[in-house]
């Protein structure tokens, strides 16, 4: 059923038209710099999330006596699991109910998924809480890039995004070192580190409520009064850093939006979009998840102890942060699809590296490439993967390209092991970093973004 919105006996389009124009000649963001801080912290979890799953796994297969590439594949793709599943539900969710609504509720999920994680007994526990953490994590990742995106000015999209993204990058970069401080040295150390994930997401939930909703989508679903005072506060706060606005400059914007936004992604350009982006993230998760899921067990196969290879990838975890910082500095002067395929020629550099497993200091180098290729590539492609699809199925269509690319992380996650062990070390880590440069070459084929507006992007 198709609904268009209504207000009053004036033109809804027309309002909404105005609303946009003057929402995009704002040049920079004018809402308090603490938002971004406050979608950074629910950032923070997330990552820290993915990354402390591989980093307990090895004290967890002691303690419940697990064996084989199997086992652990159950305990990590059934947090992949959920997390396609939160992404795809709440997603289409979000582009009916508002991101605002839904960023609180996902963050919720994740704080109960990882204190439940701590409490696990067996595979079977922990298989069930991984599934609840990843449901509310799949979900956050998609509506914090849409949200974003919503509220930048197209000609800085991409730099606030990174910095946000900077924030929570780093809790992936100071997982490994908690790990190493709790895992190795405490038979409970593996259940501190989901207590402290769960913290984590507990004050970040508090403070999300803080936020204001997408004028995007309120304008889009006829709230117009609403849309207005978010972009009146935002065009004072434009007048308070002394920034002349320019006068707006309307253009019809489509108010058409489905009781089912996923039809919205059926109708050309988008379903094309659709199958770029999700055999984008498929060949990246593939190797992505292989790393972060199981490199600190393959690499103690390799005979280094547990507490060594947690230490190898967390020194090398500093390159995550670093290469966020670097993206933010180019993510608006480069089209960011050359910027994807740049950062997968990093990602294989980093792979080659670790697969020569030569010495300690070799690995350490490549888990730092690696890493710093995760922290340049991770939140430009989810910009860009946001900025290709509607407001009315924006988030809808992220949750599938990045849902679906996720079953390409289960693959990884049972693929590398068993690869490893019918070659070689180097044969395995050398097929993720050319997994991972295929999503580079596979995005070069998308549209140009940067500096452009949703609207203009998305029609």
């Amino acid at each position: 059923m198709e609904i268009r919105a209504e207000v009053g006996a004036g033109d809804p389009r027309g309002d909404a038209d105005a609303i946009l124009a003057r929402l995009d000649r704002i040049p920079v963001w004018t809402l308090p710099r603490s938002y971004l801080a406050i979608i950074g912290v629910g950032y923070f979890f997330t990552f820290f999330d993915i990354a402390d799953i591989g980093y307990a796994m090895p004290a967890i297969a002691t303690e419940f006596a697990l064996s084989g590439s199997e086992a652990l594949f159950v305990a990590l793709a059934l947090g992949l699991v959920g997390y396609v599943a939160g992404s795809i539900v709440i997603g289409a969710i979000a582009d009916r109910v508002g991101r605002y609504r839904t960023l609180i509720v996902t963050l919720t999920l994740t704080a109960l998924g990882s204190f439940l994680d701590a409490t696990a007994t067996g595979i079977v526990s922990l298989s069930l809480w991984r599934f609840v953490t990843g449901f509310g994590v799949g979900a956050d990742l998609n509506l914090v890039s849409t949200y974003i995106g919503e509220l930048a000015p197209a000609g800085k999209r991409g730099r606030i995004s990174n910095l946000t993204f900077l924030v929570g990058i780093l809790g992936q970069a100071l997982t490994p070192f908690i790990a190493l401080a709790l895992v190795p040295n405490y038979p409970w150390g593996w259940r501190a580190l989901f207590v402290i994930g769960g913290l984590i997401a507990t004050i970040g939930v508090l403070a999300r409520f803080h936020l204001p909703e997408s004028p995007r989508w309120l304008a889009l679903h006829g709230r117009l009064a609403e849309a207005d005072a978010v972009v009146r506060r935002m065009e004072q706060g434009a007048a308070a850093r002394g920034i002349a606005l320019p006068p707006p400059q309307p253009t019809a914007v489509s108010t058409e939006r489905h009781a089912f936004p996923f039809r919205a992604l059926l109708r050309p350009p988008y379903g094309a979009r659709l199958a770029l982006l999700a055999a984008m993230w498929f060949c990246w998760y593939i190797g992505n998840y292989g790393f972060l899921g199981d490199a600190a067990t393959l690499i103690a196969a390799q005979g280094f102890a547990v507490g060594s290879s947690l230490l190898f990838l967390g020194v090398g975890a500093l390159g995550y942060p670093l290469g966020a910082l670097l993206m933010a500095l180019v993510a608006d002067r480069i089209e960011r699809r050359m910027l994807i395929f740049a950062s997968t020629v990093v990602w294989l550099v980093g792979m080659l590296l670790i697969g020569l497993n030569s010495n300690e200091a070799v690995l350490i180098l490549g888990s730092f490439v690696a890493s710093l290729a995760l922290g340049l590539y991770l939140q430009v492609a989810y910009t860009y993967t946001a900025e290709l699809f509607p407001t009315r199925a924006r988030s809808s269509g992220f949750a599938l390209s990045d849902g679906i690319g996720h079953t390409g992380g289960a693959l990884g996650a049972l693929a590398l092991p068993g690869l490893i062990g019918a070659t070689s070390f180097f044969t395995g880590f050398l097929g993720i970093g050319l997994t991972g440069l295929l999503a580079g070459l596979i995005a070069l084929a998308g549209p140009r973004t940067s500096g452009r507006r949703l609207e203009e992007v998305s029609s």
